[in-house]
């Protein structure tokens, strides 16, 4: 067994943290107040290669593997959970193209995103339906030698800003997941309505609002895989996104521990620097396991699917683990910088918003444990 990263790794996850530190960190706080979307830092990450890191090599992508896409991950969220939602949100909605897509569509599709500054949406949860995918209402109905898209999405990341939508549907909802099927939306089809940009807790810099599809054409080689297939491919998805999704709750959880231990030994009080009192040094050492155990479940969903090995047990581990860590964490942070700790002046009252998305979006954690005792009782 063998716990390092390779010589090539930590020289992207340097890189990484160094663009971090310099170009997220300084406009993190600005951006969240403003709600203000992070296109300068956005295309910088992409001209550095850290945006879209499952394109594949042959169709011009980077060829970064699993590991290395939550080593970014990570050191990115490090900067701001908020943008890095932003940038995740393009691997996510790009996946299921990765995965599933014909070798034309990957052409088509995935290519451009190399060539240029582009944005993409994944569009699965519904007003109605969120942690219940399977019930999804937007429909697919063939005319012709096209289909038509009826439904609207909510919740959507990098909606207002998108210039292409993987959207899951179905051809029949009484199908429950036999009907859901996957499909391509560039955003300047007419019929596509977005709604207002969301007022959100935290991860403000992200664009996230709802999207309704009104009598969409959309042309039937924009099917990913066949009919009826796509809740497969959600599933495959997921394997591939949530530990992408769990790295930056340990990109989060490593800032906050980093901000309230370096807080520790200058703040005194009773004579001596809090990080001498037993109290503050219970609270370091458990933030400390809870980011070292949660960078260790990440590492390891993505060292499976490097492998060609089933995650999805480990996945949901990492995304329930390191999502709940984060949110302790930096909880924990805040209590450590006392009053100060509430003050937008200091750092970990944003870390702190940040991280109770974490343990929503992308399946909630209870969601995940729901898959993880499937996957437990399964063997028994």
């Amino acid at each position: 067994m063998d716990f390092s990263l390779s010589t090539e790794q930590k020289e992207i996850f340097d890189t990484a943290i160094k663009f971090a530190k310099n170009e997220m960190i300084p406009h993190a706080l600005e951006l969240d107040e403003k709600s203000q979307f992070p296109h300068e830092q956005f295309k910088k990450a992409w001209e550095l290669g850290f945006i879209n890191t499952c394109i594949p090599e042959e169709y011009g992508g980077v060829g970064f593997t699993a590991l290395d896409s939550v080593t970014i991950g990570e050191a990115l969220a490090y900067g701001c959970m908020g943008m890095n939602t932003a940038f995740m949100a393009n691997d996510l909605a790009l996946l299921p193209i990765a995965i599933g897509g014909s070798h034309e569509q990957k052409e088509k599709f995935l290519k451009p995103f190399t060539e240029e500054y582009r944005i993409a949406a994944f569009c699965l949860t519904e007003p109605g339906n969120g942690s219940d995918a399977a019930g999804l209402k937007t429909t697919l109905k063939e005319s012709g030698d096209h289909y038509i898209l009826n439904g609207e999405k909510m919740w959507i990341t990098n909606a207002g800003e998108a210039h292409l939508f993987v959207v899951y549907c179905t051809v029949d909802p009484t199908l429950k997941h036999k009907g859901i099927t996957a499909v391509i939306v560039e955003a300047d089809r007419d019929g596509i309505v977005l709604g207002k940009k969301e007022d959100k807790m935290g991860h403000r810099a992200s664009d996230t609002r709802g999207v309704r599809f009104e009598n969409v054409k959309i042309p039937k080689e924009n099917i990913i895989g066949n009919i009826g297939e796509g809740w497969k491919l959600a599933m495959k998805t997921l394997d591939h996104s949530r530990p992408l999704v769990a790295s930056s709750a340990v990109g989060g959880a490593q800032r906050a521990l980093d901000c309230a231990a370096k807080y520790s030994k200058e703040r005194k009080q009773f004579g001596v620097e809090i990080a001498g009192h037993q109290a503050i040094q219970m609270m370091i050492s458990n933030m400390a396991m809870k980011v070292e155990a949660s960078r260790l479940l990440v590492q390891k969903a993505a060292w499976l699917l490097d492998q060609g090995l089933k995650n999805t047990e480990v996945a949901s581990y990492a995304k329930a683990f390191a999502a709940d860590a984060c949110m302790e964490i930096t909880t924990d942070a805040v209590q450590v910088y006392g009053g100060y700790g509430y003050s937008k002046e200091y750092p970990v009252e944003k870390l702190m918003r940040d991280a109770k998305l974490i343990q929503i979006y992308e399946g909630t954690s209870q969601i995940q444990r729901l898959v993880i005792a499937k996957e437990v009782l399964k063997k028994y």
